[in-house]
This record gives structure tokens, C-alpha cells and sequence, in this order.
């Protein structure tokens, strides 16, 4: 029940991600392979255009760093056009080293594999085109790599295989590192789309259930106004009948505790459709879901737990959270009568930012894999199986979670939900 939370996110914002990380690694790399080509092995390349290039790469990656923070949404020609800065650079680079014959020509291919796995087709072939076109222009135009000053052929050959080599490690590493960092965030996504799937099924299933609450209220109207109509006639009629009397009696505080009930649907259908939230303090609004649980459930022993600092929290709280705070006091109560008890304990705290609702119960917990029923099941003879749904529908509407854990003698439900969300202001 515990959500899982991710900000990762398939497409061109992860793939600008990587570009920022994959650039900086191109400067230290391409700075420390100039320094050493010319103060190292003192080849004769023209070191001035070539630091030049590495410097405006670095400029780049600074504006991209600060894009990357801003706030807007990054599109896709955006991320399209720094991949060109970056196959452009690095043309520019490989002009002045041997052009096509240079042996990390290669490196031209990261950014359509990077491409590939963030963009949309059409993007991933404008990628490939600006690739095609810039190993096309280095084919003809470039200016050629100096020979080492050994002068020999042998070496010459010899350092282009060690080239090769650098650039299959170097080639390896990246692919290996970013295209798993996109897998994983594809991985991510996926998960994600599970997961809304899941709730909207949920969802519509509350929604249908609640369609059917509200036909269902509107017709019990009538039979119940019938009967506390005829029941006070018949108390009278049949006035010598004690035992009678009482049940009849009975019967019609139940009938106007159904006709409350009905009361309090359509109060809390008219408060929904006005999205005004009650403000009132933590103690009163606890004090008055147990005022009703202890109508609903007379028998239960209830322990609770607050602190008077807490208990003065002022919050907004939507009327849903007070019938998810019931339900789970109800489940709790069913739960310890499993092992023939009537305890029941509630503890109620804020804290680092969070409001917490523990209810924990005495009974056998929770089964191995500590998850609810699904909606329209229940593991109690008597349950309609949506009391944990709809619990876990408000949590994660108010951002917040809902998580079951199993205790020493029994098991407990957290509801955690951000202040940010419920505290007044």
C-alpha cells in the first residue's frame, strides 16, 4: 500500500540529463587527450583550435547546466539541438585530428543511442541525419594527424590500435552507464503507468459503488419515513406488551439512526461538491471520529494516544479522512475480536511534517504478504471488502500513504499525510 515514489521519467528531460553528465565527461576527457598528444607523445597538432573548441564545449555545458535547473519543461527540439551543439563540437574536434580516420570517429554514434532510447522516431532520425552528414564532411574535410616522431610506420600503426583500444573502453563505459540509466528510468515509467492503471480501476470501482450508495439512499428514504411513521402507532396500540414495547422501541431508534445516517451521506456529498474543508484542531477533530466510532461500535475498549502539543494542530481536513480514520478503527475492532478481545488503540502525532494515524489492533495481523484485500473483498464473513480502499483512495489523494505492519500481538495501519497538505495555515 505504501506508494512508491519516483521522479524519474523516460524522454527528453532524462535523456538532457545524461547529456549534462556525458558532456562534462567529453571535457575531462578530451582536455586530458589533447595535454597529452602534444606535452606527452609532442605530436604536432594544432593545440590552440583544439583548446578552443574544448572551452566552448565547456561554456556550453555551463548554460546547460543552468537550463537543466530551470523550472520550464524541456521540449524535444531542445534536446535535439544540444545533441547538434555537441556532434558539432565534436566535428570540430575531429577536424583538426585526422577527421574520419581519427580512431574515436565512434563517438559520433553515442548521441543517436542515447537518441534512440528517450526520443521519438522522427527525432531519433533528425539525430541520425546531423551524424550522417557531420562523419560524411569529415570523410573529405579534416586536417591530417601528425606522425609520432619516431617516424616509422610501424608506430604510426601502433598508435592508432592504441587509439582504437581507448576508444572501445571509453565506448563501452558510456553505453554501458547512460543506456542503463534510461532503462532504468523506462523501467520506472512503466511501473508507474501500472500503478495509475491499478488506481483508476480502483477508482472507478468507488465511483460505481458510490452511484450505487446514493440510489440506494434516495429509496431507503421512503420505507424508512414509513416506518417511523407506523411504529409509534403500533407502540400505542399494543401499549400493555412490555416485551414488545421494548423491541418496538428498539427498533425505532435504529430506524432514525438509519435516517441520520442517510443525513450525514448527503451533508458529506454537498461538503465534497463545495471543496470547503473543516478547520478545526486535532483533539476536535479526533475527539469526534471516536464520538462516532463509539456509536457504531459500543463494545470496542479504545486506548488513545496524543500529546497536548499535538492536539493543538490546526488542520484542514477534508470530510474524507474522518471516514477513513473510522473504517480503519472498525477493522481494527473485528480484527482483535478474532482472539476474543475488544481492544482497540489509536495513536495521533505530527511529526518532521507529518500527521500520523496508527491504529493497531490484538488480533492474528496480517497474512504473509501484510497486503489488503482488493475492493469487493474482504476477509471478514461480514465485510464488503471496501473499508482498506477507500482508506487508501484518501490517503493518496491527500499525498500521503497507508501502510500495514504486523506488531508483536497483533498488527497496526499508518496513515501518514503531509502537513503541508491538511495543516491550516
Amino acid at each position: 500500500m505504501k506508494r512508491p515514489t519516483s521522479q524519474q521519467r523516460i524522454g527528453p528531460r532524462t535523456l538532457f540529463r545524461s547529456l549534462a553528465w556525458l558532456r562534462i565527461c567529453a571535457i575531462a576527457g578530451q582536455s586530458a587527450a589533447v595535454l597529452v598528444c602534444a606535452l606527452w607523445m609532442r605530436l604536432d597538432i594544432p593545440l590552440l583550435p583544439l583548446l578552443v573548441g574544448i572551452g566552448l564545449l565547456a561554456v556550453f555545458a555551463v548554460f546547460a547546466a543552468w537550463r537543466l535547473a530551470q523550472p520550464w519543461p524541456i521540449r524535444q527540439w531542445e534536446t535535439i539541438l544540444h545533441v547538434a551543439v555537441d556532434t558539432l563540437i565534436l566535428g570540430y574536434l575531429l577536424h583538426f585530428t585526422g577527421g574520419a580516420s581519427n580512431p574515436f570517429i565512434t563517438l559520433l554514434l553515442v548521441p543517436i543511442a542515447l537518441s534512440a532510447a528517450a526520443l521519438s522516431v522522427g527525432a531519433v532520425f533528425a539525430v541520425a541525419a546531423l551524424v550522417g552528414v557531420a562523419y560524411l564532411i569529415l570523410l573529405f574535410w579534416y586536417v591530417p594527424l601528425p606522425t609520432p616522431m619516431q617516424g616509422t610506420t610501424a608506430s604510426g600503426f601502433s598508435l592508432h590500435v592504441l587509439g582504437m583500444g581507448v576508444n572501445f573502453v571509453i565506448m563501452a563505459l558510456l553505453l554501458a552507464f547512460f543506456i542503463n540509466r534510461l532503462a532504468r528510468a523506462v523501467r520506472l515509467q512503466q511501473l508507474e503507468i501500472q500503478r495509475v492503471r491499478e488506481r483508476g480501476l480502483r477508482d472507478e470501482g468507488i465511483l460505481a459503488i458510490a452511484t450505487q450508495a446514493a440510489g440506494a439512499a434516495h429509496e431507503l428514504n421512503t420505507p424508512l419515513s414509513t416506518m417511523r411513521t407506523l411504529l409509534p402507532e403500533i407502540r400505542r396500540e399494543h401499549a400493555g406488551d412490555a416485551p414488545l414495547a421494548e423491541d418496538l422501541a428498539l427498533l425505532e431508534g435504529q430506524v432514525d439512526r438509519c435516517r441520520t445516517i442517510l443525513r450525514e451521506m448527503v451533508a458529506f456529498g454537498k461538503a465534497q461538491l463545495s471543496q470547503v474543508p473543516e478547520q478545526l484542531t486535532l483533539a476536535s477533530f479526533i475527539h469526534g471520529c471516536l464520538e462516532r466510532f463509539q456509536l457504531l461500535r459500543p463494545e470496542a475498549d479504545l486506548q488513545l494516544s496524543m500529546s497536548e502539543d499535538d492536539a493543538r494542530t490546526l488542520l484542514r481536513t477534508p470530510r474524507g479522512l474522518r471516514h477513513a480514520l473510522i473504517n480503519l478503527l472498525n477493522n481494527a475492532v473485528d480484527a482483535s475480536a478474532v482472539n476474543g478481545s475488544q481492544a482497540v488503540a489509536l495513536t495521533a502525532r505530527c511529526d518532521q511534517g507529518w500527521l500520523e494515524l496508527i491504529v493497531r489492533d490484538y488480533g492474528p495481523g496480517f497474512t504473509v504478504t501484510g497486503e489488503p484485500a482488493a475492493l469487493g473483498q474482504s476477509l471478514k464473513q461480514t465485510g464488503l471488502g471496501i473499508g482498506l480502499a477507500l482508506a487508501e483512495a484518501t490517503a493518496e489523494r491527500l499525498e500521503g500513504e497507508l501502510t500495514a505492519d504486523n506488531t508483536d500481538n497483533g498488527a497496526q495501519m499508518s496513515l501518514r499525510l503531509p502537513l503541508a497538505v491538511i495543516a491550516a495555515p
